[in-house]
C-alpha cells in the first residue's frame, strides 16, 4: 500500500488520502455493511480517474468508484481503493436548452442539475428521494428511478452518452453505434474494441436465455442489461452499463436527456384506516393517470410529528389516519390537472376508498407533504434503538401493481411469521414498495432470519412475476441470488461480460456477479464492544456516546447543499469529513477503540470535528438526530482532559466575565480593537483573527438602565417574567434588550432582569464541560426561585436551557422545572398582540416595506422560527421573507477564529451574504442572533436589527 500511495501521489493531481480515519469514513455506504477500503482518492477530473485506475491495475488493488455514498445495498463499499468523484468532478459543462441535453461530470447531484435547468423549463426526469445529494453518478451506476417512474422511466432512459475509464485506464466515449460504426470500432485492438467485437458475438450466442431469463416486470435494476443490447439497433453500450453498479467500467461524464418541467402539480391525499386499505386503493389511482402514487404508512407518520423539521405535516391531516397515499398529478393544463383530482376523489368515495381526501393544490399547501415524503428513509431509520435499525435487504421489490395487495400481504405473512416489524412506503404506482424489518443483527440468531426473509421474500417476488432489485440496485445484498434469479445460463453470460469488460477483476468486485454471501461484511455484528468511557455529558438516554455517534446510518441528508442548514460546512468544502455523518463515523471509530478515552485525545480525529460550527441543525435536520454538538462538547472535553485546555478556550469560555469587563471601561476598551498591531498581536497569541472586527461594548449597561429608567411600577395584571440578560445584550448590544423589557411591560408582564450568572453555552462550546455546568447549575439556582416564564432574546442562551443544562444537570428536578418554563419572547408578545394587550400602530411602517429575517441555527434546531416570523407578520404593512439560508457562518466564537476566519465567510458566502447583498436599500434585514448580525454587517456592510427593536419602533404609544 506504501508503493500505491506513493504512485497515487506522483500521478493524481487530487487528494490522495491512506490514514486509519478517512479509510473508515469510506468503509460505510448507507447499506448494512462495512469494509474498509485501502485508501481513498479524489480526483479532480477525468485525467485522474485513469491515473488511479492504472496505479490500481498495476498493484492489483480493486477500484470503488463512489458518488454520495447513499447507496442502500453496498454497492460503494469495498476493501480496494475507493474514487470519490463527488469532490471535484462536479461541474455541469453544456446544457442546450434546444436538444434538451446536459452534459455533467458524474459527480453532478440531482438538484444541482434541476436548479441549472429550470430557468430554461426543464429538470432531469427520474426523480430520486435522495435529489438532494445523489450523484448522477450514482444514479447511473444504480439505474436509480423514483416516485415518477410512471411517467419518466429510470435512469437508463435519459443517458445518451458516457465518457468513462475502463480497466485497462484507457478511456473511451459510449453511445449508440450504428452496424459500420460497430465494425469499424471492432477492428481496433484495443480493450475497447474487444467490446464491440465480442459483445455481439456474446448475445447472439444467448439470445434465447436473454429473452427468457429477465424478470417480466420493466422496473428492473439489476444484473447487466443484455436484455438492451439483444433489442433493435442501435448498439448502445452507453445504456448498458447503467445499472452495472461500477463494475465495468467508470464514468466521469454524461450526456443525459431532459424533459419538460411540468407548470403545476396537484396532490390528492386519501387518509386510509390500515395500509392494506391504502394499496387497495391503488388501481383508481392509476385509472386517472397520475405522475406518481406514493404510500406512507402510520411507522413513518408518527415518527414525523415528533420532529420539528416535519411536524407540519400533522397540522394538516384529518383525524389519525394509519396510512397515507400521496397521488400527484403534473402537467400545464391546471384545470385538467384538478380534473383528475376530482374525478379520483368520486372513484375512492364510491368505491369506498379511505375515509378522507385532502387536495393540496398551492406550494404552500404540498411543501410539508413532499418534504415527509422525500424523508421517509430517514425517519423510518429515527425509529432505531440501539443496533435494533429498519434495514435494507429486501426494500426494492416490485410486482405489477395489480398483484399488489396480494404480494404485500403475503409479505407481510412472512414478516409476522418471523417475528419482524416494518415500515412501509414506497412508490405504488410501479408497485416498488420500500419494505424495511427492524433486525438487531448482535443479536443471536438475527442474521440467519435476516436470511431466511431475504430467501422467501426472493421467492415471492419471482412468484409474481416481479423483481428483487427494482431501483436500489443489487450491491452485496442481493446479488449473490442472482444465479438463482436469472438462471445459469443468462447468469454465466453475464460472468463473460465481467470478464470482457474487466480481464483482471479490479472493478469494483463482489457485486452482481461472483458476490459474497449477503451476510458477510455486515457492519453491526462486527463493532466491538465499546471500551469503558466515564462522558461529562449525559448520554444515558440514547444508550451511551458512542450509541449517540452510531445512530447515523449514512443516508447523507448532510450532504446537500443549497437548502436547508445542516450541515454548513460540508456545504463549503465538500468534504466527507465535514458533513455530520463524516464526523459521526468518525467518532464511532474512535469510540470502539480499547481505550476511548485516549481515542478522543487523538489529532486526527480533531481535524475532522474542527469544522463543526456546532450550530445544531443536525439535531432537527438529520432524521436521526444525531446531535454533533453535543458530541463535539464531550469529544473536546475529552481531549482536554489528555492534552490541557488551550487558553483561547479559557478565553472564549469566559466570554460573560469579558465582555463585563469590556462595558465597564467602555469606550477605552474599545479602542484596542482599532489598533493593527494589536489586532496582530491577539492573532498570533490567541489565534483571534484580525480581519473581523471586534464586538463594540457599550458602557450603557442592560441592568443600569433598567435600575434607573422609573420609580412607579407600571400595573402588570400577567404577573412577573423572567427575562435572561444574556452577555451580549447586557454589554454589547442593550439596544435589543431595552426593547424586549418595554414591550413586555406593555404586554402586561412584571419583568425582573435576571442579570447574574451565565447559561454555560460559551464554556460548552469551547469542551469546558464542567466550567459550564457550574454556571448551569448557579443560573438554575437563580431562576428556580421564582415560577414565572423565562425569556431572553439571544437563542443560543435562552434555549441553553432547555437543552444542554438538562444533560449537564441530568438528575436535578430544578433544572427540569427551569426548562419547562422557557418561552420564545416572540411566543409570549404574538399572544399580547393578538388579545389586543399589545397595539402596532398602522401609520408607522410604509405598506410593503420589506424585511428579510434570518433565523438562528440553535432556534432552528430546537423551537422552529415560526414564532419569530409570525410576530414580525403582525407589523402592519410589513412583507416578511424568511432566508432559507442554513448557518451565518459565525457560529460564536468560531468566526473569530483565525484558522476558521475563510470557512466562516465561505459559509456566509453559500446563500446568506448573496440574499442580503440582492435586496435593495430600503429592506429592512432582522436576524435573532448576535452572531448573525455581526457577520451580515462584517460580511454585506448591511445593519442587521433584532426583531424585536422592529417591532418596539412601531408600538402605537411611547413606552415610558
Amino acid at each position: 500500500m506504501d508503493d500505491l500511495e506513493r504512485r497515487l501521489r506522483a500521478d493524481v493531481a487530487g487528494e490522495v488520502a491512506f490514514d486509519d480515519y478517512t479509510r473508515h469514513l469510506f468503509s460505510r455506504d448507507a447499506s448494512m455493511y462495512a469494509i474498509r477500503p485501502a485508501g481513498v482518492v479524489f480526483p479532480r477530473d477525468a485525467d485522474d480517474v485513469a491515473a488511479a485506475v492504472a496505479a490500481a491495475r498495476d498493484h492489483e488493488v480493486p477500484v470503488v468508484p463512489r458518488g454520495a455514498g447513499t447507496s442502500l445495498a453496498g454497492q460503494t463499499v469495498g476493501a480496494g481503493l475507493v474514487l470519490d468523484l463527488s469532490r471535484h468532478l462536479t461541474r455541469i459543462t453544456d446544457l442546450d436548452p434546444e436538444s434538451r441535453t446536459a452534459t455533467v461530470q458524474l459527480g453532478v447531484v440531482q438538484d444541482q442539475l434541476n436548479r441549472a435547468a429550470a430557468p430554461h423549463g426543464l429538470m432531469f426526469g427520474p426523480d430520486t428521494s435522495t435529489s438532494n445529494r445523489a450523484t448522477l453518478g450514482g444514479m447511473i451506476g444504480n439505474n436509480s428511478a423514483g416516485s415518477g417512474s410512471v411517467r419518466y422511466g429510470m435512469t437508463i432512459d435519459h443517458v445518451r452518452s458516457l465518457d468513462v475509464v475502463l480497466s485497462d485506464a484507457t478511456t473511451a466515449r459510449l453511445g449508440p453505434v450504428g452496424e459500420d460504426e460497430l465494425a469499424r470500432r471492432g477492428r481496433a485492438a484495443t480493450l475497447e474494441g474487444a467490446l464491440y467485437r465480442e459483445l455481439p458475438a456474446l448475445v447472439q450466442a444467448h439470445r434465447d436465455a436473454i429473452e427468457k431469463g429477465f424478470p417480466a416486470f420493466w422496473r428492473r435494476a439489476t444484473g447487466y442489461r443484455l436484455d438492451r443490447l439483444a433489442g433493435p439497433p442501435p448498439f448502445d453500450l452507453a445504456k448498458f452499463v447503467v445499472g452495472a453498479e461500477g463494475t465495468l467500467v467508470v464514468g466521469t461524464s454524461a450526456v443525459v436527456d431532459l424533459v419538460p418541467k411540468p407548470q403545476h402539480t396537484v396532490i390528492a391525499v386519501g387518509h386510509f384506516t390500515s395500509t392494506q386499505a391504502a394499496i387497495a386503493a391503488t388501481e383508481d389511482a392509476l385509472a386517472c393517470d397520475p405522475a406518481a402514487v406514493e404510500l406512507m404508512d402510520r411507522t413513518i407518520l408518527d415518527l414525523s410529528r415528533e420532529r420539528i423539521e416535519y411536524a407540519s405535516l400533522g397540522t394538516i391531516l384529518e383525524g389519525d389516519p394509519d396510512a397515507l397515499l400521496f397521488v400527484s398529478f403534473s402537467g400545464d393544463d391546471e384545470a385538467d390537472l384538478l380534473g383528475r383530482l376530482r374525478k379520483l376523489s368520486t372513484l375512492w368515495r364510491r368505491h369506498g376508498h379511505g375515509y378522507h381526501t385532502l387536495e393540496a393544490v398551492t406550494a404552500q399547501q404540498q411543501a410539508s407533504l413532499l418534504k415527509v415524503r422525500k424523508s421517509s428513509l430517514g425517519l423510518l431509520m429515527a425509529a432505531s434503538t440501539g443496533a435494533n435499525r429498519p434495514l435494507a435487504f429486501v426494500e426494492d421489490t416490485a410486482v405489477d401493481p395489480r398483484h399488489l395487495p396480494e404480494y404485500t400481504a403475503r409479505f407481510a405473512e412472512i414478516l409476522e411469521r418471523h417475528q419482524l416489524r416494518a415500515g412501509f412506503y414506497g412508490h405504488c404506482s410501479v408497485g416498488c414498495l420500500h419494505i424495511r424489518p427492524f433486525v438487531d443483527l448482535t443479536k443471536p440468531g438475527q442474521v440467519e432470519t435476516m436470511r431466511a426473509v431475504a430467501e422467501e421474500v426472493k421467492d415471492l417476488v419471482t412468484a409474481f412475476g416481479g423483481v428483487n432489485s427494482s431501483e436500489h440496485g443489487d450491491g452485496l445484498a442481493r446479488s449473490e441470488f442472482n444465479r438463482e434469479i436469472f438462471g445459469d445460463e443468462l447468469y454465466e453470460a453475464m460472468r463473460e461480460v465481467k470478464r470482457l469488460f474487466d480481464p483482471h477483476g479490479i472493478l469494483n468486485p463482489g457485486k452482481i456477479v461472483d458476490a459474497p454471501p449477503m451476510t458477510d461484511n455486515l457492519r453491526d455484528p462486527a463493532l466491538p464492544e465499546p471500551g469503558p468511557l466515564r462522558t461529562k455529558l449525559s448520554f444515558e438516554v440514547v444508550g451511551g456516546m458512542r450509541a449517540a455517534a452510531d445512530r447515523c446510518m449514512n443516508i447523507g441528508l448532510c450532504r446537500k447543499s443549497a437548502t436547508g442548514a445542516m450541515c454548513p460546512s460540508y456545504m463549503a468544502t465538500l468534504r466527507e469529513e465535514d458533513s455530520t455523518r463524516g464526523r459521526a463515523n468518525a467518532l464511532v471509530k474512535a469510540l470502539s477503540e480499547p481505550d476511548p478515552r485516549a481515542a478522543l485525545g487523538d489529532e486526527r480525529l480533531h481535524e475532522v470535528l474542527d469544522a463543526c460550527l456546532m450550530c445544531k441543525a443536525c439535531k432537527s435536520e438529520c432524521p436521526l438526530g444525531v446531535d454533533m454538538a453535543a458530541l463535539k462538547s464531550e469529544a473536546l472535553a475529552q481531549r482536554h482532559e489528555v492534552h490541557g485546555t488551550p487558553l483561547r478556550s479559557r478565553v472564549f469560555g469566559a466570554i460573560r466575565t469579558l465582555n463585563r469587563l469590556g462595558a465597564a471601561t467602555a469606550p477605552l476598551s474599545n479602542v484596542p480593537a482599532k489598533v493593527p498591531a494589536v489586532r496582530r498581536l491577539l492573532e498570533r497569541r490567541l489565534g483571534i483573527t484580525a480581519a473581523r472586527p471586534l464586538p463594540r461594548f457599550e458602557r450603557a449597561r442592560l441592568g443600569a438602565w433598567f435600575r434607573r429608567r422609573r420609580t412607579t411600577p407600571r400595573p402588570a395584571p400577567l404577573g412577573e417574567i423572567l427575562f435572561l440578560a444574556d452577555s451580549f445584550t447586557t454589554y454589547s448590544e442593550p439596544a435589543v434588550g431595552r426593547a424586549a423589557v418595554e414591550l413586555l411591560e406593555r404586554a402586561g408582564y412584571a419583568v425582573r432582569l435576571v442579570t447574574r450568572g451565565c447559561c454555560g453555552r460559551s464554556s460548552l462550546s469551547k469542551g469546558l464541560v464542567d466550567d459550564a455546568r457550574r454556571k448551569a447549575g448557579a443560573l438554575v439556582g437563580l431562576l428556580a426561585a421564582s415560577e414565572a416564564p423565562i425569556v431572553g432574546c439571544e437563542p443560543s442562551c435562552v434555549l441553553t436551557l432547555r437543552d444542554e443544562t438538562l444533560s449537564l444537570l441530568p438528575d436535578d428536578p430544578a433544572a427540569r422545572a427551569v426548562a419547562g418554563r422557557v418561552r420564545q419572547v416572540e411566543e409570549v408578545l404574538t399572544e399580547a398582540i393578538d388579545a389586543g394587550r399589545l397595539t402596532l400602530d398602522s401609520g408607522t411602517w410604509p405598506a410593503g416595506r420589506r424585511i428579510l429575517f434570518h433565523g438562528h441555527c440553535h432556534q432552528k434546531a430546537e423551537v422552529g422560527t415560526a414564532a419569530t416570523v409570525g410576530l414580525l407578520r403582525r407589523i402592519p404593512g410589513a412583507e416578511v421573507a424568511e432566508l432559507d439560508a442554513g448557518c451565518c457562518g459565525m457560529a460564536g466564537s468560531f468566526g473569530f477564529e483565525a484558522e476558521h476566519y475563510a470557512l466562516s465567510m465561505t459559509v456566509g458566502q453559500d446563500r446568506l451574504f448573496p440574499a442580503v447583498r440582492a435586496e435593495p436599500a430600503s429592506t429592512v434585514v432582522a436576524a435573532t442572533g448576535v452572531s448573525c448580525r455581526q457577520q451580515i454587517a462584517h460580511g454585506t456592510t448591511r445593519q442587521a436589527l433584532h426583531p424585536l427593536e422592529l417591532v418596539r419602533a412601531v408600538l402605537s404609544e411611547p413606552a415610558s
